[in-house]
């Protein structure tokens, strides 16, 4: 296994030896992971299926919101925590491919709900089972319970940082 966090915190130690080194492995670690998970992972399987990564994300959040699996963009963005205008051109793009469309809000004209087509209904139930299998194996290096404690560290970090 090739550990770039843990050379660069020995070369730290060795020019530094008064700083904590093995944080800066730690944090260093955490993204690497995210990295090889996401570019290794994530991004070639929804280019598997026409999909940017982003985009795969919108109609899985469209289709765990039940029926009628629509949410408004605000919501979309919040959940996905990006920016308007970035949630705006992924919406633009599928709503091309025809696996979302935008409608007017019954109780308000002004406002729109992100809706999911039965295309895109049918494109996110064949490949969410893929999906979840794609994570399981980029996770394989782990027994079910390393990644169960993985899990309950990770909500306890990102509490933590939610915090701060």
């Amino acid at each position: 296994m090739d550990d770039r966090a843990g050379r660069a915190a020995a070369q730290w130690r060795k020019e530094l030896p008064d700083i904590d080194a093995d944080v800066m492995a730690t944090v260093g670690r955490l993204l690497e992971a995210a990295r090889l998970i996401e570019r290794g992972r994530l991004t070639p399987f929804a280019a598997r299926f026409g999909l940017q990564k982003g985009e795969f994300d919108v109609i899985a959040s469209l289709r765990r919101a039940g029926p009628p699996y629509e949410l408004t963009p605000t919501d979309l963005y919040d959940a996905l925590m990006l920016s308007s205008g970035a949630m705006t051109s992924r919406l633009d793009r599928l709503e091309q491919a025809g696996l979302i469309e935008r409608r007017p809000a019954q109780s308000d004209r002004r406002s729109v709900r992100v809706r999911l087509t039965e295309k895109g209904l049918g494109l996110i139930e064949e490949i969410l089972p893929l999906h979840i299998a794609n994570e399981k194996e980029a996770l394989g290096a782990l027994t079910d319970e390393e990644r169960s404690e993985l899990d309950r560290l990770l909500v306890k970090l990102v509490g933590g940082l939610a915090d701060t």
